[in-house]
């Protein structure tokens, strides 16, 4: 029975809440109303009731005392047959008389109608009494009235008192029958309260389902169209069939919807682009970027970043920034990423070096992302450059100026400590001695002419200079580095070797820039051999052919018996201001040779390779266009960034 009454609850005060505040206060004033004209309906038919009553009341004892007046003295005579008939008649006359009863003093009836029947004397005679009200006052002289109800209506009782000359003679008691005019009257009264109140509440319950389905439904789709609009559904739309002012709404809410749908896919087609470029933008540049926002979320991260902190294999976006950071990163930047997030300082600097996932410097810009406005912080961008190469730049230039201040200062030196021996004591030096001294001087001076020289060819190298190209006799070119060198050999015990093809074709190069190609790598050669060592270098054409246009190119090997080079050195050592001599601290040299030699052979369109093994010898070797005498003489730009050395 519990659950039944709180099932009914429930449904009654869903049911409710689905109303709207109007239906609801439209409801409230109209059971309101219909109580209190209910109410003041029903205190009319009471009044009327109580009038009626009232009435009967009245008529009931007036009645009782004109009859009682009529028929007292014949009773004190005895006289029933009189009374009797005096009674029929006056009941037969009077239809409001529903009965009337006489009893004597001992309250035994001895008349009545219509219960009146002749009575046998004897001694079964069964003697009939009234029941007086237990508040009749006996012998007062006063009637009493009271009203009962029976199942034809309420019917009042009037007791009248017998008296004549004083003497208590019995009770008259008459009841009488309500008016049938008031009844009809206040039946009728009740009847139409009734039917009034249910009509107000029928009324008000189709005034509800007309409002629930004209009003309060097409005012909660509306309700519910809009918050979907205000979430970004612009594909809601309301379809009801309803004229006048509440389907020109809806007509409207629909045509705002699709115009709002096809405004959105327009943005959306537009920043869809704009985000491809940008995404586009982002992930060519050559430094790393990552956007963050106020929580340490990765918004953003480019291929540049992913590379440099390993997280090709991993998704963070949408992840904690701080839980994906190389621990060096994590420790330098953290607090100072807080900082940012919190409005305290606007941007940030470091340079970092981290070991994994590979060994490396970088630098590292924070920057916060203002609103539009520039009133909020919206996130943090940080770029993330890779400064190794600068940092080894840096070094190795750092190396190379020590090492020329060092290159200068000694040649220098000896060449001021003798001009001035020989400013101070040259008449006292033999001639013997001054030419000793004359030849260091004038060593020293080449000494540093091949030191400037050396810069300076790499300075034009790399200034963007253009060289013509034509035929170049490559036979010539190896000969006059050789007569260049044999001297310098000889004199260091090294045999030097040339093995030429005679068929050898012309090449495409420049002439001036492969003499230095040849001088400089014999000049490393004969610099890192022993004495009694060889250098070879070699000149033939190979079988192959790159096309069916090109003839086989030519192939020229430098070797030698000398130390050798590591392993670990072979990738280094054609970058700009390494020497060897770094490691043996024995050789001199500026480290700029091997370099100028890459510089001129990418500048031939070919590579330069290196074989070597550390006390065995190293052979450098790369290859040449053959020439094609119908093709005009070319001119090769300079090359904007020098190829990587392939070493075997």
């Amino acid at each position: 029975m519990l659950s039944l009454l709180k099932t009914i609850r429930h449904a009654i005060a869903t049911w409710w809440s689905e109303f709207t505040l109007q239906t609801k206060l439209l409801a409230v004033v109209t059971m309101v109303v219909s109580l209190v004209m209910s109410g003041l309906t029903f205190w009319a038919v009471n009044t009327i009731q109580q009038d009626a009553r009232m009435n009967d009341t009245r008529f009931g004892r007036d009645l009782g005392l004109l009859l009682a007046a009529n028929v007292a003295p014949l009773i004190a005579d005895n006289n029933l047959t009189e009374v009797a008939q005096f009674s029929q008649r006056f009941y037969s006359s009077t239809s409001s008389v529903r009965y009337m009863l006489y009893a004597d003093e001992n309250g035994e009836i001895f008349f009545g109608i219509p219960f009146w029947e002749a009575e046998v004397e004897n001694s079964l005679t069964i003697k009939r009494r009234i029941q007086l009200p237990e508040d009749y006052p006996g012998d007062g002289e006063k009637p009493m009235v009271r009203q009962h109800t029976t199942p034809d209506g309420i019917v009042t009782d009037v007791f009248i008192p017998l008296i004549v000359n004083k003497r208590y003679l019995g009770v008259l008691a008459i009841g009488i029958n309500p008016n049938q005019t008031a009844v009809i009257s206040t039946n009728f009264t009740r009847d139409v309260t009734i039917a009034v109140f249910i009509t107000i509440w029928v009324m008000v319950i189709l005034a509800g389902v007309i409002n629930a389905l004209t009003i309060t439904k097409p005012i909660k789709e509306l309700l519910v169209g809009v918050k979907q609009i205000a979430t970004g559904n612009f594909k809601q739309r309301i379809d009801l069939p309803l004229g006048g002012e509440l389907g020109e709404l809806i007509l409207s809410f629909n045509e705002m919807a699709e115009r709002l749908e096809r405004y959105e896919e327009q943005n959306i087609e537009e920043l869809t682009a704009e985000k491809a470029k940008l995404q586009t933008l982002v992930s060519t540049i050559a430094d790393g970027a990552v956007l963050i926002d106020n929580n340490m979320q990765v918004i953003l991260a480019n291929p540049t970043a992913e590379r440099i902190f390993g997280w090709e294999n991993a998704d963070v976006v949408g992840q904690n920034l701080l839980h994906h950071l190389p621990p060096a990163v994590q420790m330098e930047i953290a607090s100072p990423l807080y900082e940012m997030a919190a409005g305290e300082c606007e941007s940030a600097e470091f340079r970092i070096f981290i070991n994994q996932p590979t060994p490396r410097t970088i630098r590292i810009l924070l920057t916060t992302v203002l609103n539009v406005q520039r009133e909020s912080i919206k996130g943090i961008a940080i770029t993330v450059q890779d400064i190794t190469r600068e940092v080894e730049l840096n070094e190795a230039k750092g190396q190379f100026i020590s090492n020329v201040s060092h290159e200068l200062r000694t040649p220098l030196f000896n060449i001021k400590t003798h001009i001035e021996t020989l400013y101070d004591y040259g008449e006292d030096l033999d001639l013997q001695k001054r030419q000793e001294y004359l030849q260091t001087v004038n060593h020293e001076t080449d000494r540093l002419t091949r030191l400037v020289n050396d810069v300076l060819d790499l300075s034009k190298l790399e200034s963007g200079r253009n060289y013509s190209f034509d035929g170049v006799d490559l036979t010539q070119a190896i000969e006059q580095t050789l007569r260049t060198y044999q001297l310098n050999a000889k004199d260091k015990g090294v045999e030097l070797l040339q093995e030429i093809d005679p068929n050898l074709p012309l090449v495409m190069g420049n002439y001036d820039l492969l003499v230095q190609v040849f001088g400089n790598l014999i000049g490393n050669s004969l610099k890192f051999t022993k004495a009694g060592g060889k250098v070879a270098i070699r000149a033939y054409q190979l079988d192959f052919k790159p096309s069916q246009t090109q003839s086989s190119p030519v192939r020229i090997e430098i070797s030698d018996t000398g130390i050798g080079i590591a392993t670990e050195d072979q990738r280094s050592i054609f970058e700009r201001f390494f020497r060897v001599e770094n490691r043996v601290h024995t050789l001199e040299g500026t480290g700029l040779g091997l370099s100028i030699v890459r510089n001129i052979i990418d500048r031939h369109r070919s590579k330069v390779h290196l074989v070597s093994e550390v006390g065995i010898g190293t052979t450098f070797w790369f290859d040449l266009a053959a020439f094609e005498e119908k093709a005009p003489p070319i001119l090769i730009e300079p090359v904007a960034e020098a190829s990587k050395i392939t070493t075997v």
